[in-house]
């Protein structure tokens, strides 16, 4: 594998959207109809109107077309096909995917409150939810389920989805378990009652030092907001005066959820975001009184994969001169959708309105009519060299904006940052690259907190006690090489010593992260994240 293409596997996560294009192709018939019969279809007094011409086609290929067709497959279909020639961001959700798409955005969701993975073809606990049904019962990190009620879920090559649906129910109901538990020849009995479980949407609060906190926001849904509170109140009581907030590779999500953590932020009367439609007023949200940041110093870490609200909070942060915005380039969403859910289950997003920053910057970048070429955006940037030096971003003085301390900001293709943070290629080689396409890292370190976990523990009380204490030897760097070979990849000397401090810190940090959670991979990661201590520096 190249070194090009191994770079572009690891460090651009193409997003590309995926559509069904369908479309009624009129030709020649093969027979031809009786000229008398013409009228048969549509009645000449009928009322035709382009509602009812999409029906009666829909009927009419229902009932002639050659083969067999599903009427409502087809009907869903065009409905996709006919939003994606709207723009980038309007589409349908079809009833069976309403539930999984909606869950991160309302915060929640409804079942036993685990995290697993499908382990040797066995269900295995990486961590039960805090307080939620399964860990009140005295289920484990670790643990094995073998048994779903009356279904064996262990050897017979269970899905992630079959796990799931197995798993997940209304809120009250029950689901009967039997799980298997290291150094315990019984298997263990469990009658969960399933509950509402929070998706948390922010990651690893923590001080770096004794006044620079820190906290990573993965999307925003309509518990982020209560959650930021939370942990923002801990870390000012620990001392707290600077924080970093982390929004790379934050999609975006509930608009309101960005605009209630800038007001936490700004003083009084600054405008935070304003947005306008062709069928909604102009809607201007300014900062309120009392918030628990105006007096800490902020900065903001954005990169190509943070979008809309996370866009609008950076916006809102750098408008006002209110903070440092550190990164690359972010993406560049400024539409706005709403929700509509129809009786059958199935929802519409549609894009009803354009937002912009305080200084009037639109922040959308063009789609045109491709919507593919929209998505490819981001490895454009990568080819043109952006996302290794800003001065491969050309951007028109027509897009220039002022902030009120007379800093220069632009509009029309995501928000630039003050301080830019090319992407990290040290030491970086085609082997490290396939490690982790591979997921060779992140499965090995599974494999050995499987069978280390007692001792683990036993060793290690926290986080931070595992991160100074802990460390790669060549026992186990080697370890991960040769299970590495074992998984076809290929074993490269020179390439291996060149990157062996980036493989050993990723599989501490990997390690970590299964025994401790998010918070134990962050407060090792970033140590070496160059973006966050350049944050920490910004302070200073």
């Amino acid at each position: 594998m190249s070194k090009n293409k191994s770079i572009i596997f690891i460090f651009l996560p193409l997003i590309i959207a995926s559509c069904i294009v369908f479309g009624i192709f009129l030709g020649a018939f093969l027979t031809p109809s009786n000229s008398n019969d013409k009228n048969l279809i549509f009645s000449q007094t009928q009322r035709f109107n382009t509602a009812t011409k999409l029906n009666e086609i829909l009927n009419f290929i229902e009932e002639t077309y050659v083969d067999s067709v599903d009427k409502k497959d087809l009907t869903e279909r065009s409905i996709t096909s006919m939003l994606t020639t709207l723009d980038p961001h309007s589409y349908y959700i079809p009833a069976k995917d309403f539930n999984g798409m909606n869950d991160p955005l309302e915060g929640s969701f409804e079942g036993i409150g685990v995290e697993f993975r499908i382990k040797d073809d066995t269900i295995l606990i990486i961590s039960p939810i805090v307080n939620g049904p399964s860990d009140k019962l005295g289920i484990k990190a670790g643990d094995r389920i073998v048994k779903v009620d009356t279904t064996d879920v262990a050897g017979v090559g269970i899905t992630n989805e079959k796990v799931i649906k197995l798993l997940k129910g209304p809120r009250g109901t029950t689901v009967e378990v039997k799980i298997i538990r290291a150094g315990s020849k019984k298997k263990k009995h469990f009658v969960i009652v399933r509950d509402k479980i929070p998706i948390v949407s922010i990651d690893a609060p923590y001080m770096i030092d004794e006044k620079i906190g820190y906290l990573r926001i993965t999307r925003f849904s309509k518990t982020t907001y209560s959650e930021f509170l939370e942990a923002a109140q801990s870390l000012k009581k620990k001392g707290m005066e600077k924080l970093i907030i982390d929004l790379r590779s934050n999609g975006g999500g509930i608009l309101h959820a960005a605009t209630k953590i800038a007001d936490e932020i700004l003083v009084k009367n600054k405008m935070i975001v304003y947005t306008d439609g062709r069928t909604r007023n102009k809607e201007k949200e300014f900062s309120t009184s009392g918030g628990i940041l105006e007096s800490c110093e902020i900065a903001i870490l954005i990169n190509e994969n943070s979008a809309s609200a996370s866009e609008i909070l950076a916006g809102a942060i750098q408008d006002n001169d209110r903070g440092t915005i550190l990164g690359r380039r972010s993406f560049g969403k400024g539409l706005v959708q709403e929700q509509v859910v129809w009786p059958d289950g199935s929802a519409l997003r549609l894009t009803v309105a354009r937002y912009y920053t305080p200084t009037g910057r639109c922040i959308q970048k063009d789609y045109g009519t491709n919507i593919e070429q929209y998505h490819a955006e981001a490895y454009n940037r990568y080819e043109n060299g952006e996302l290794l030096s800003a001065d491969s971003i050309q951007l028109p003085d027509s897009l220039k904006f002022y902030t009120p301390e007379g800093k220069v900001v632009y509009g029309g293709g995501g928000i630039m940052p003050d301080i830019f943070i090319p992407l990290d290629t040290a030491n970086g080689t085609p082997y490290l690259y396939e490690l982790r396409y591979r997921g060779i890292i992140q499965n090995f370190a599974l494999n050995y907190v499987d069978k280390q976990r007692t001792a683990l523990n036993g060793k290690y009380k926290n986080a931070i006690a595992f991160k100074n204490k802990f460390n790669i030897n060549n026992d186990l760097f080697n370890s991960i090489i040769k299970y590495a070979e074992e998984n076809e990849v290929e074993r490269n000397l020179s390439e291996i010593i060149t990157s062996k401090e980036l493989i050993s810190r990723g599989l501490k940090a990997a390690i970590s992260r299964n025994l401790y959670n998010d918070f134990g991979y962050y407060v090792i990661i970033n140590d070496y994240d160059k973006t966050v201590q350049k944050a920490v520096k910004s302070f200073k």
